[in-house]
């Protein structure tokens, strides 16, 4: 860890923490393969410490707990009053960058059985582990949570009464008179015996006589989780856990919880009244259109082919009347922990991968990738004729746009059908839209990775008047490209630009599916898109560029320069050769170039079709038309790309205007 990611717990402190969610905490999706098998996650649990959660989604298996303090085989499960049990071939080392698991059912059953991991790693104003005997009597309990507790989750694992003992939860929220059972569906109870009435501070908590959690010569483990403690992101002052909740209002357009940053794991229960605990990531849906729920106190397999929490720019909404989760004045407790990665990214190739392959017209998984890509734009090659295709996490699997089409969002079941793998995503035969995977035919896909500073993406709904949007970026966009997903009225791709540093004037009017020139108008950009926010508005839906109608779904990609990843640029031409220096190293690996002042194709190129001395193959991002490999417009440059003397006015027009959007 460099120096500048360190920060001290406070006066006196020796200690250091990590800045970001990423190093503390992991959703990781994998198949069993009935053999030894590493997971690599990064999260240094050898060191450091932590918890592993890991439950079958396939199939009826049990929920595992196994901790560093406990060790490794020593296995807990919520769904059960079990004592801890000893698996030998369950989680069977502790590693620097995640674990490994042996053959036992419950964690790596052969036959294809699929598995979600949950990694909480120890950390102040985070997780914490603690252990301890049971006295029967009160007692005061250490801890090094570095903050006062949100949420404590406890069981006996030895001893005696360990086997018949529950689960016990304190939650902030029900308060220190209140408990609940994480193995059951029961609402919270009162009970003095629990917490002795006394709330936890930030450094120890108390437990009364109750035998759940108390029992005389039974051994406990408690597991600590912090609530709005600060500590992450370069500051150190950033929030990556809350522990709160909500009141029911009973209908599908249900509560938005604010968190004030966007949610990837959700923890849900009921308190006033019986109900399932429901647990949600982003890993597994919580998209706009599905949630795939697991069950702490059930070892039931996961539960598809529903909306009922989705994640948001600002923390997760509840889309469902279910009284699961949203029944009218119901109160609801919830863990939520903070959407990574929170680090800047470095390399161009952590975040973005261009790749090649050949349509199989089968379901075909494309794994080979170093991230789980957040959006993945598809195109064919050698289709003519055909759309191409639009994908991302946040808007669902299935969930299609295409790039070249003012057509509203579209189901394409045999597209894209999921982003539940971690180096890569899955499609189906495609033999409808023929955007991916189709037989016979050649595509190129471009893959890309939300990360602050490169790119992120928000969904939302229009308003129909100025409303501010809130995104992640973490630095002011330098392109907005804009799409609704819903509407018929005013269906373009619509971009904005931060300007092309020629006009002193921002850019608008401009359509991804067309090659219309821009419109020179003066958007207010430092007031209308800052480094939190956006502002869309009806008053700039020229050309029919949708961006804010009321009551339509909106997505809006949001693009940065990041030193040494990404350049969004500008360029005047000349007509004969000129390199573009776009801060790099080792080049571009993707250029996408558009003219502004006049009309022009959206070009594209990238280093999986070839940047190379000699003839670079192009698409149109605008255009059906397939592959045009016999030109030579651009060529290599260590600092960026090249634009060649022979390249047409479309992209080198003497003092002709342009914009690019580059990726090392």
């Amino acid at each position: 860890m460099s120096s500048s990611q360190q920060l001290l717990l406070g006066e006196g402190a020796v200690n250091v923490i990590p800045n970001f969610i990423e190093e503390v905490f992991s959703t990781y999706l994998y198949t069993g393969t009935g053999a030894t098998q590493t997971i690599t996650n990064n999260i240094d649990l050898s060191t450091k410490g932590g918890l592993v959660w890991i439950k079958s989604r396939s199939a009826a298996w049990e929920n595992k707990l196994t901790d560093t303090v406990r060790g490794v085989t020593k296995g807990l499960i919520s769904n059960s009053t079990g004592a801890e049990t000893t698996d030998t071939t369950g989680l069977t080392t502790f590693n620097t960058t995640g674990f490994t698991l042996g053959s036992s059912p419950d964690y790596n059953w052969s036959g294809g059985s699929t598995y979600v991991s949950w990694t909480f790693r120890e950390q102040p104003k985070f997780f914490d582990i603690v252990t301890y005997t049971g006295t029967g009597a009160v007692q005061n309990i250490a801890h090094n949570l570095g903050s006062v507790p949100g949420c404590i989750i406890i069981k006996a694992f030895a001893g005696t009464s360990s086997g018949t003992r529950y689960w016990a939860v304190y939650h902030r929220s029900n308060g220190e008179t209140k408990y609940q059972e994480l193995n059951s569906t029961n609402s919270a109870f009162t009970n003095a015996n629990y917490w002795d009435n006394t709330a936890p501070t930030s450094t120890q908590f108390t437990i009364g006589s109750a035998a759940d959690l108390n029992a005389s010569g039974n051994t406990f483990v408690a597991y600590l989780f912090a609530h709005d403690a600060g500590g992450f992101g370069t500051a150190g002052t950033d929030n990556v856990i809350s522990c709160g909740s909500y009141t029911g209002n009973g209908v599908t357009d249900g509560p938005s919880i604010n968190l004030g940053y966007e949610a990837q794991y959700v923890l849900i229960k009921r308190a006033d009244a019986a109900s399932n605990w429901h647990c949600q990531d982003i890993m597994r849906g919580m998209s706009q259109t599905d949630t795939s729920l697991l069950f702490p106190n059930l070892s039931n397999n996961e539960n598809t082919g529903s909306l009922w929490v989705s994640a948001t720019s600002t923390g997760f909404k509840i889309n469902t009347g279910s009284s699961g989760f949203n029944a009218s004045g119901g109160t609801y407790i919830y863990i939520a922990i903070r959407r990574g990665p929170m680090e800047v990214p470095t390399l161009g190739t952590s975040v973005f991968t261009p790749s090649t392959r050949a349509g199989t017209g089968a379901v075909a998984t494309t794994s080979n990738l170093s991230f789980p890509p957040d959006m993945v734009w598809s195109k064919g090659r050698d289709n003519g004729g055909t759309n191409s295709g639009d994908f991302d996490r946040l808007r669902g699997a299935t969930k299609q746009l295409s790039l070249n089409q003012s057509d509203a969002e579209t189901t394409a079941s045999t597209s894209l059908t999921g982003f539940d793998v971690m180096t890569g995503y899955t499609a189906g035969a495609d033999a409808v839209q023929l955007t991916i995977n189709a037989t016979g035919y050649n595509y190129v896909n471009w893959q890309f990775k939300r990360a602050p500073g490169f790119f992120d993406e928000v969904c939302y709904t229009g308003t129909g008047t100025s409303a501010t949007q809130t995104h992640n970026l973490g630095v002011t966009p330098e392109w907005v490209i804009c799409k609704s997903r819903t509407s018929a009225t005013y269906p373009n791709w619509a971009l904005w630009s931060a300007g092309d540093g020629i006009v002193n004037h921002d850019i608008s009017g401009l359509s991804l599916n067309l090659p219309a020139g821009a419109t020179y108008i003066d958007l207010g950009f430092s007031s209308r898109f800052t480094a939190t926010t956006f502002q869309p508005d009806t008053v700039y839906d020229t050309g029919g560029n949708g961006k804010n109608q009321t009551s339509n779904t909106y997505v809006a990609y949001l693009f940065a320069t990041c030193a040494g990843v990404s350049k969004v640029g500008y360029y005047v031409g000349t007509g004969t050769t000129k390199q573009i220096d776009c801060g790099f190293t080792a080049g571009a690996r993707f250029v996408l170039i558009k003219r502004v002042d006049s009309t022009g194709d959206w070009y594209v190129w990238d280093s999986a079709r070839g940047i190379i001395a000699g003839n670079d193959p192009y698409l149109l991002l605008n255009s059906t038309a397939i592959e045009v490999t016999s030109t030579d417009y651009i060529d290599t440059y260590s600092a960026g790309f090249e634009i060649s003397s022979t390249a047409p006015a479309a992209i080198n027009a003497n003092n002709g205007k342009f914009i690019f959007l580059a990726i090392a």
